[in-house]
């Protein structure tokens, strides 16, 4: 069993940036792949951001390549999204999840955060 816990979300202006956190308890978090995705009011749930299991293969979403940066720290089972120049269309509910391999769907994913929430306003 893995439990996830997002932080690091808030409301900025257009242009600046934001660190997400996802720590996780329980045992193996360096086993598991990790994802973010995000869900904008109204509409499904996107990739955004997926790492592998040791940190060395990293996958992002189109519009946030450039922009965005998944890291891990596996001794403090932590995964990271950092966020720069943002945009309001990146507005969401921000999710962390970890699963067994990294995919761009949310199916292979096994746990989830509950999530944080970022506003960007313009």
């Amino acid at each position: 069993q893995v439990q996830l816990v997002e932080s690091g979300g808030g409301l900025v202006q257009a242009g600046a940036s934001l660190r997400l956190s996802c720590v996780a308890s329980g045992r193996a978090f360096s086993s598991y792949a990790m994802g973010w995705f995000r869900q904008a009011p109204g509409k499904e749930l996107d990739f955004v951001a997926g790492i592998n299991s040791s940190g060395r293969y990293t996958y992002y979403a189109d519009s946030v390549k450039g922009r965005f940066t998944i890291s891990r720290d596996n001794p403090k089972n932590t995964v990271y999204l950092q966020m720069n120049s943002l945009k309001p269309e990146d507005t969401a509910v921000y999710f962390c999840a970890a699963g067994p391999v990294i995919s761009r769907v949310k199916a292979p994913y096994t746990y989830w955060g509950q999530g944080t929430q970022v506003t960007v306003s313009s």
